[in-house]
């Protein structure tokens, strides 16, 4: 069985020193380095890049630079997707991110751990388990998800959070670790004015 194989798998696999995984990271860092260094207005270029990089992406997606991730591959992306500056996906397990996802600058979203037990650790071994965010998420600056993690639809995560547990849908959650606030209401579609 390959290292790849045992990821995919949640189990321990050799992280750092395996030939295939460090000559697939290396790939999609490249991308993120052409991507990261193009201009603004290159609209087309920077599409096209993330179209390669990433194992599927929905219309209308966009990512501010610098953007960061292990392999590309394992992130899927839905329509009307917006990434504010210094989004970061350690994606050595699936990253499923649905429709209409909001993020806001310095968020990390984190497949990968390593054991407790130093010697194992030492050894390079790590473990990968996967994150979904569900549909009309908005996750706030600085937020931290955990291996494991999914969020669920209409859910907001606010600012410095450090989501270690799942999040169900319609709440605003924050903290660390980040934990239920409130449900999200009807009384919150009228909270702020709008001009027609």
């Amino acid at each position: 069985m390959t290292e790849k194989e045992k990821s995919a798998l949640g189990v321990l696999y050799d992280a750092n020193y395996d030939e295939q995984l460090i000559t697939e990271r290396l790939a999609a860092m490249e991308l993120c380095h052409d991507y990261n260094d193009l201009r603004p207005s290159r609209y087309d270029e920077k599409d096209a890049i993330l179209s390669r990089l990433l194992g599927r992406k929905g219309v209308r997606c966009i990512i501010n630079a610098p953007f960061h991730c292990d392999l590309g591959y394992n992130i899927e992306v839905g329509d009307n997707f917006f990434a504010n500056y210094n989004f970061v996906v350690l994606d050595a397990a699936k990253v499923v991110i649905g429709d209409n996802v909001f993020i806001a600058p310095n968020v990390g979203i984190y497949t990968a751990g390593h054991p407790l037990d130093a010697e194992k650790r030492n050894l390079g071994l790590e473990y990968a388990f996967p994150v979904t965010v569900g549909n009309d998420v908005w996750i706030g600056g600085g937020v931290q998800i955990c291996p494991g993690v999914t969020i669920g639809d209409g859910t907001v995560i606010g600012a410095g959070s450090v989501v270690t547990r799942d999040i169900p849908a319609r709440v605003l959650a924050a903290g660390n670790p980040c934990r239920i606030i409130r449900e999200i209401t009807d009384e919150d579609s009228r909270k702020y004015k709008t001009l027609t």
